[in-house]
């Protein structure tokens, strides 16, 4: 795929939770667009195996160990990185629990990885940026931070809470050219999601639930990103592009309506 058109070519491009999933894919999109992929993960093994997908397109990238919810952590590996141009917040976790159920540990620990590590993370990368006047970040969000997930504890609201970060990321920094923008996809089939795949015929059903006939892979989200964090999106700042196949648009289609009714 050729990527000249995105003016990525030499970028340092850091990615979180870049061992699987959404992840992977920004990071080989990156590295296949001429961008130096910086590597951020718990999971060593993991970056390793994508490292060694990137070497094979004649990049070498970055592998830092890093926990997004330990401020410490996130501090040396921005420290081991040096001056990033882009950002991208990605990773993430589930833990599924109703709202009358779900324990204190299990809300604050979903939280800790996929809110405050998106502003740990902005804060400790987004520093290098600010000096040398230039960056972009882009925050993985979801759908369902706009339209709540029921029996996730506090996953909507902690992406409800991204989208805001990102805005007011926006806002603050833009004047000093550092610019901050959300994709939220809506059904996306990663290792986090697979199981549910697995199951009966959920993956036909889902398929079947997105206008444009089938659930999205990661390359489908790292697209979208490639293009808000680079040069052509640089009039781009404080948006969200919704990338969920027009899923998000059948809400209505779920109300009764005689005589209207979908066969």
């Amino acid at each position: 795929m050729t990527y000249e058109w995105l003016g990525l070519t030499g970028k340092v491009a850091a990615v979180t939770g870049a061992g699987s999933g959404i992840g992977r894919a920004v990071a080989l999109n990156f590295a296949q667009a001429g961008a130096v992929p910086v590597l951020l993960d718990r999971n060593a093994d993991a970056m390793d195996q994508v490292a060694q997908e990137i070497q094979a397109l004649g990049i070498t990238p970055q592998v830092i160990s890093m926990d997004v919810s330990d401020p410490e952590s996130v501090r040396q590996a921005a420290s081991l990185a040096g001056t990033v141009d882009i950002l991208v917040n990605n990773a993430g976790m589930s833990r599924p629990g109703a709202m009358d159920q779900v324990s204190f540990e299990d809300w604050t620990a979903l939280l800790a990885v996929n809110m405050n590590g998106y502003f740990l993370c902005s804060q400790a990368f987004g520093a290098g940026m600010l000096e040398q006047g230039s960056g972009a970040l882009v925050h993985i969000a979801s759908i369902s931070g706009r339209n709540p997930q029921g029996q996730s504890g506090s996953y909507s609201v902690g992406k409800a809470g991204v989208l805001m970060l990102s805005q007011q990321l926006a806002l603050e920094w833009g004047p000093r050219g550092v610019r901050s923008n959300t994709v939220s996809p809506g059904l996306v089939r990663t290792p986090m999601t697979e199981a549910y795949y697995n199951v009966g015929d959920v993956a036909e059903r889902r398929d079947k639930a997105v206008p444009i006939g089938r659930v999205a892979q990661p390359d489908d989200i790292a697209q979208v990103v490639m293009f808000l964090a680079s040069k052509r999106a640089g009039y781009v700042n404080g948006a969200d592009v919704t990338t969920d196949g027009g899923f998000e648009l059948t809400l209505m289609s779920s109300v009764p309506r005689p005589g209207y009714d979908s066969k």
